[in-house]
């Protein structure tokens, strides 16, 4: 799976909000001032080229639908910055919510629970 673009991560968002469309559907969707047809087709195509969308052929018409679930992608985004970014530690990336993010400590409290919860499933 490879990144998406600003542009592309738009396009899927609305695809996966409404399961399936035509080009028209997905921007209408889309928030003023809307780009032209011709450019959110080629970033459909584009989205198709790299296997994150589909589509079924009815005579002319081309209904596109995801092929990439919304939790796969979170999944691979999440690992790209978890890398990146925190070396892989939860520790790091926690000391950065609460640091830069002002995480209160009822949040900080619930993310514990969670751990441990996740901890004990082991």
């Amino acid at each position: 799976m490879r990144e998406l673009t600003k542009a592309e991560e738009q396009v899927m968002l609305i695809l996966w909000e409404i399961k399936e469309g035509l080009t028209k559907d997905v921007i209408e969707k889309m928030s003023p001032p809307k780009p032209a047809y011709n450019t959110v087709s080629t970033v459909i195509r584009v989205l198709e080229g790299k296997g994150f969308i589909d589509h079924k052929a009815i005579g002319n018409t081309h209904i596109y639908f995801p092929l990439i679930s919304e939790a796969q992608y979170k999944h691979f985004a999440f690992d790209k910055v978890m890398n990146n970014y925190f070396e892989n530690s939860y520790q790091s990336l926690v000391s950065f919510l609460v640091k830069e993010k002002n995480m209160d400590i009822e949040e900080l409290d619930e993310l514990i629970q969670l751990a441990e919860k996740l901890k004990n499933k082991k």
